[in-house]
Formats: C-alpha cells, structure tokens, sequence
C-alpha cells in the first residue's frame, strides 16, 4: 500500500511514554505508516484510561515505568473500562516478571524498544486482529524463570520499603502493624535470596516482579 494513500480506516493508536523524544519519534514513525494514526500521546500512566476514554482508540501503545501509575496497572484498568481497547506493551526493560504480570494484566502484546518500526507496525496490525505478539526471546526467558514466589502483600511491603522508609512508615502507610511487615519483609527476603530489604527490593525489580 502506498504511504500517501491512508485507508478510509485507520488503526487508532494511543502512545503512552514519558520520554517527550522517544514519545515524539514514535508518533512521527508510526503516523507514517498508511494505515495507522496516532490519536492521543500521554507522559503518565495515570493519564492513560482517560485519555482512552475520550480518543477511543484501537490499540493502546505503553511503556511499563510512567509517573502517577505503571502501564502493567493501566493495562488492567483499561481491560475494565475500555475493554476494545488492544494493549501492547512496549519497554527497554525485557524482564520476564514483566511479561507474565503483562499478559495478567489482559495485554495482546508485549515488545523490546530495541526493533525496527516496522516490526512495532505489524504487531500493532496483528493484535488488533485478534493475535497475541510477543518478543520470543523474552517468551523463552518466562518459561524458564517460572512465577514470581511473592505474594501480592509481600510486593506491596516491599515497593513501600523505597526511598528509606521505616517499618513504622511502612505498617502506617498500609494499615498493618509492624511485627507483620516485618514478617513479610522477611518471607521476601527470604524468596529472593538477599541479605536485607533493599537487596530484595532490587532483586524483585530486576526479575520484573515488582
């Protein structure tokens, strides 16, 4: 198909990513293709359900580490609220935690930055036919990783365990006392196979399984 002739339909494409030049270059790599038309660009995850409710678009486009919420978390909220909305997900980060909280959180595809536009192009055709895309190297990586060995609470112990935080703030800030984040804090510690918290933190989040 020529890239001056745009069909009478053109796939819909919501680009959610916080680096304004990557933001930028995708838009102007993906509105050259004939048959695709970006619609919205958000920096923020929290931006993400809204702007989809109001552009409607056929395939949401997002990157996992955004401000406000990630895009595993507006995957699952877009999944509720605009359920004909395909999602693909596009990161540097091919962590295979990722992928797995990717395809549970409903998404049709999960992509490295690192491919030609072409590629992203095609997936983007592909799931919106109905396909699941997903990068095999990092399909494989998944398989042989196995599921996260952390359970929902201690992710959330963990995640609120960043920027120097206390048991104190800890228990406060999700409604628990201290001798049960403490218990948490050391089932993950455990799992992870790390000396303290901030091992298990990194750890959990080089595994993609924060």
């Amino acid at each position: 198909m020529p890239r001056d002739h745009r069909p009478a339909r053109s796939i819909r494409v919501l680009l959610a990513e916080d680096q304004q030049m990557m933001r930028g270059a995708l838009a102007l790599l993906l509105g050259m293709e004939p048959d695709i038309l970006v619609v919205a660009q958000v920096a923020a995850g929290d931006a993400i359900v809204d702007a989809a409710l109001t552009h409607r678009p056929d395939v949401a486009l997002l990157d996992i580490e955004l401000p406000g919420i990630s895009g595993l978390d507006a995957a699952a909220e877009l999944r509720d609220q605009a359920p004909d909305c395909r999602v693909l997900i596009l990161t540097t980060f091919g962590r295979p935690g990722y992928l797995r909280r990717a395809m549970e959180a409903g998404a049709a595809g999960f992509l490295v930055k690192d491919g030609p536009v072409e590629e992203l192009a095609a997936a983007i055709r592909r799931v919106l036919t109905g396909e699941t895309v997903i990068d095999p190297a990092l399909a494989a990586a998944a398989l042989s990783a196995g599921p996260s060995p952390l359970t929902a609470r201690e992710c959330d112990v963990l995640r609120a365990s960043t920027d120097g935080a206390t048991v104190a703030d800890i228990a406060d800030r999700l409604h628990l006392s201290e001798s049960t984040v403490r218990n948490y804090l050391s089932a993950a510690i455990g799992k992870t196979g790390t000396r303290n918290r901030m091992e298990a933190v990194r750890a959990a989040r080089q595994q993609g399984w924060l």
